[in-house]
């Protein structure tokens, strides 16, 4: 099993194999290889994820912490045990006679891929594979190899193999009065690629049967072992088809401790059986009113898979559901989790299930059950989906929102959010996509948070802290601010004919809101339907009761009073948000000066980036650069067409352009001699050529070798 590195990423090969003995059926002395077949069949893909994850991976990494980080091509020789994989060489080579058949699986261009591996961005240039194809190389051997052969023997029927379509690989040959002969003890191989292991090994040997010198020894059973493997009737298992009980079974008791360490009163959060149970009698109720919800947690898993960090995704899901039942006045009971995804991984999945019960304990619920969904073809590598549902319940005198109470000049009281919570993560990562950023970006002062980071900041898990509060009786609504913000939430809790009026110089509005709404060049509405605007919740009181509400509140978490109810007026709108404009600008300087802001490399090396037509390369240059973390800034943007859309896209990017047109000068080094002055007068540093269609002359070349 072989891989190309980068002394970071790997880039597995299809796994061959070759034949050492020299005769068919494995008989016969040992050789340097006699042939060779790829992909190998008896290589699941769970067994080379394996292969990937324990053995290629984990020596590159390993290589690398002892500060001798290996690039090139690894070569891992490996024999299958009843125990698994063993490791019986590595090489840092191709290997002969696999090459042969796994470089001609080779979709895109290998130089580009060995280019990949020097610059350290494999990962951004990965190689593709035919996958509905098989390969198979037969070599012929000299009379007498692995022992004393002849050479200089003359080789025919070479032009014969190719027009059957078959690739010849020469290694002891020689030209000698103009024809090829043998000068070794393994001659050349023949290599066909067809779509089959059978198929290719029956042309390969046609191709064989086609090339003649005196004395040619071959085998003509290479893969034998694999087509026998193929021929096997073997039934299917759930297995093979995708889904890994034994991992879900894993899962199952890796989980069970956590869900245990949420019991509470009322049951114990032992999960295995069929279904929960609770007592509702055991939690203290006398005439109770269950109440459920279900949520889930959007596209903000997509930052948290792209950032690896799956710990805290699972108290957002929590918090959804259980800050959703508040708004009935219930105390959340227990909570089941529906953990999707098209391959199990245990330890992401146990990360995300550890998040939920930790985050069930926060609210006070317990973790009573869940499933794991495997599901092939349903999700790509890495991916998942979370839905959580919440049971909850309140005494039937305590329910809110009490509709009948509510009246004009009651006081609504904000409860701080976190951050973005779990809503409009679709808009937040086209702006992140949009913006010269990425979730790597370093933010805050001292640069020790990410982008990613902020944004995966968990959603607030009010039901603890608040409950007291909304049993007291004072509290006549309460509004949990989700998707479609602060202008579509609150007037849920409202009768048709009131609406409220809020001052968003009241709250302190998180500085994350203040970037993403300068960044995306968001309306005020969109704002305020969108986000939270750093108020997670809010509750609408009596005047006089305001004042001992905000404070009792306040022990737990940061409020506000921001606004009032009022008497609605036919056609007016139910949330009207004053001053939400001047107050998101008030942060503003705080987001571009401290929190929001990447670490500026100083000492940028002054780039000039020549172009010939479109420069799509130009635009991703563009992009790059404008990332806090870039090394280049570029000056200069040359072109040898003029009117190129390429020019246009610097233009707008406030990049200065030149027209250099090689038809006005007589030779390339006149042309090359124009452009260096330019190149001078910009006190350029490195030059980049994105799709720019002119050869440059010697003394161009040497005058800016290395840069």
């Amino acid at each position: 099993c072989l891989c190309f590195t980068d002394g970071v990423t790997i880039a597995p090969m299809p796994p061959a194999q070759d034949h050492k003995r020299l005769m068919d059926g494995d008989e016969g002395p040992n050789t340097g290889g006699m042939g060779a077949y790829s992909p190998a069949p008896q290589i699941s893909k769970d067994l080379l994820q394996k292969i990937r994850d324990k053995i290629l991976q984990k020596t590159v990494d390993g290589m690398r912490k002892e500060g001798v980080p290996y690039f090139g091509v690894l070569y891992a020789g490996l024999m299958l045990t009843k125990d698994g994989p063993k490791v019986l060489e590595f090489n840092c080579r191709f290997g002969d006679p696999e090459c042969q058949v796994i470089l001609p699986l080779l979709k895109n261009d290998l130089y580009e891929v060995m280019q990949a591996v020097i610059n350290k961005k494999l990962s951004s240039s990965m190689p593709v594979w035919f996958e509905d194809n098989a390969a198979v190389t037969v070599v012929m051997a000299s009379e007498g190899y692995p022992g004393t052969y002849p050479k200089g023997l003359e080789i025919t029927g070479l032009s014969k193999a190719k027009q059957l379509g078959l690739e010849v690989f020469h290694a002891g040959t020689s030209l000698k009065d103009g024809k090829v002969v043998t000068s070794g003890g393994r001659v050349l191989t023949v290599t066909a690629i067809k779509e089959d292991l059978m198929t290719a090994l029956q042309e390969a040997n046609k191709g064989v049967a086609a090339i003649h010198f005196k004395g040619a020894i071959y085998r003509k059973d290479i893969g034998y072992r694999a087509i026998a493997f193929l021929k096997q009737s073997r039934g299917l298992t759930y297995k093979n088809s995708g889904v890994d009980i034994a991992a879900g079974n894993t899962l199952v008791q890796k989980i069970k401790p956590l869900a245990a360490a949420t019991s509470r009163s009322g049951c114990n959060a032992e999960l295995g059986g069929f279904a929960g149970l609770f007592d509702l009698k055991a939690a203290g109720y006398k005439d109770p009113i269950l109440v459920s919800g279900t949520d889930g947690v959007g596209t903000k898993l997509k930052i948290a898979q792209v950032c690896k960090r799956h710990d805290t995704i699972g108290q957002d899901l929590v918090a959804m559901c259980v800050n959703d039942i508040l708004a009935q006045g219930a105390e959340p009971l227990f909570f089941l989790d529906y953990f999707a995804c098209g391959k199990l991984d245990v330890e992401v999945a146990q990360g995300v299930i550890a998040g939920i019960a930790e985050a069930c304990k926060k609210a006070g619920c317990a973790l009573l059950g869940g499933e794991t969904a495997e599901m092939p073809g349903m999700y790509p590598p890495g991916e998942y989906d979370l839905a959580g549902f919440a049971v909850g319940a309140v005494e039937r005198g305590q329910m809110l929102p009490q509709l009948e109470r509510i009246a004009d000049g009651d006081v609504v009281i904000g409860v701080a959010s976190s951050g973005v919570h779990s809503n409009g993560y679709s808009l937040v990562r086209k702006i992140v996509e949009k913006s010269s950023f990425d979730f790597s970006s370093p933010v805050g002062v001292s640069g020790d948070q990410t982008l990613g980071d902020l944004l995966l900041t968990p959603t607030k898990i009010y039901s603890k802290t608040l409950l007291p509060v909304l049993r007291s009786g004072h509290v006549k609504a309460y509004a949990h601010i989700t998707g479609g913000g602060l202008l579509e939430n609150i007037p849920r809790v409202l009768p048709e004919s009131f609406g409220v009026v809020l001052d968003a110089l009241t709250w302190k509005i998180p500085e994350i809101f203040c970037w993403l709404h300068k960044e995306g060049n968001l309306s005020e509405e969109e704002m305020t339907r969108t986000f939270n605007c750093g108020i997670g919740a809010v509750l609408v009181v009596q005047k006089e009761l305001a004042q001992q509400v905000l404070k009792d509140i306040q022990r737990h978490e940061a409020a506000w009073l921001i606004g009032k109810v009022v008497s609605l007026q036919k056609g007016s709108a139910h949330v009207k948000v004053h001053n939400i404009l001047r107050a998101l600008q008030a942060n503003r300087s705080l987001s571009v000066h401290s929190h929001i802001q990447g670490k500026i490399q100083t000492n940028k090396v002054k780039v000039a980036v020549l172009i010939s037509g479109t420069g799509t390369n130009l635009e991703a240059l563009i992009n790059s650069t404008k990332k806090p973390t870039s090394f280049a800034q570029i000056v200069l943007v040359v072109s040898n067409k003029a009117g190129v859309e390429g020019l246009r896209k610097a233009e707008r990017s406030g990049i200065p352009t030149r027209v250099i047109d090689h038809k006005l000068y007589e030779s390339r080094t006149e042309f090359d001699s124009a452009v260096d002055k330019v190149l001078e007068e910009f006190s350029v540093q490195l030059i980049c050529l994105a799709g720019f269609m002119r050869i440059l002359s010697g003394p161009f070349v040497k005058k800016w070798e290395g840069k």
